[in-house]
């Protein structure tokens, strides 16, 4: 059986190319699931730059909302509700210990989580930056801290040669410290 699951959710996106991006970092760091709320992206949808076509193979669900009842209907209960904002209290990212399943919501570009949804999450969580980071960058960090921070991030070289694009030949040819 398998122990691991991991679910983004956006709340109400605006960006096609943000949703793009984070499809494209759904497909790196292996997520299941992404889902989405709201009107923004669905009107963008045609000019997606989902340059990987993660979501032929990762799906991407549209909710009427990322409110308590609509995302639980979308994941099993052992799934841990994780939100990922700059909200006062929340746990630095660097501190914070994934769980095994997880959704992770992140707010819009220009807002953020409902106080609702942050009050029945598990987890509340910042990327300790200065300022904020746009939604795709906050993804990929977030999902990168998830791989560090587990024994899959002790990968070698046959990920390597199985994750490059084909006009990359470069070899190092001097044993680094």
């Amino acid at each position: 059986m398998r122990t691991e699951f991991v679910t983004i959710g956006l709340t109400n996106p605006k960006s096609t190319e943000n949703v793009g991006s984070v499809m494209r970092a759904a497909g790196c760091y292996q997520v299941d699931k992404v889902l989405y709320s709201g009107t923004r992206f669905n009107r963008a949808l045609k000019m997606s730059t989902d340059t990987k076509k993660m979501s032929n193979a990762i799906p991407l669900q549209h909710l009427d909302s990322l409110e308590v009842l609509n995302f639980c209907d979308a994941v099993d209960d052992d799934t841990q509700i994780v939100c990922v904002d700059l909200i006062p209290g929340a746990t630095p990212l660097p501190a914070f210990s994934h769980p095994d399943k997880a959704l992770y919501i992140f707010g819009p570009e220009d807002g953020t989580i409902a106080q609702s949804v942050v009050d029945a999450a598990d987890h509340v969580v910042f990327v300790p930056t200065i300022g904020c980071m746009n939604l795709a960058a906050s993804v990929n960090v977030v999902l990168y801290d998830r791989l560090a921070k587990s024994s899959k991030a002790l990968a070698g070289d046959d990920l390597i040669r199985k994750s490059k694009d084909a006009n990359n030949n470069v070899v190092v040819r001097k044993t680094v410290p």
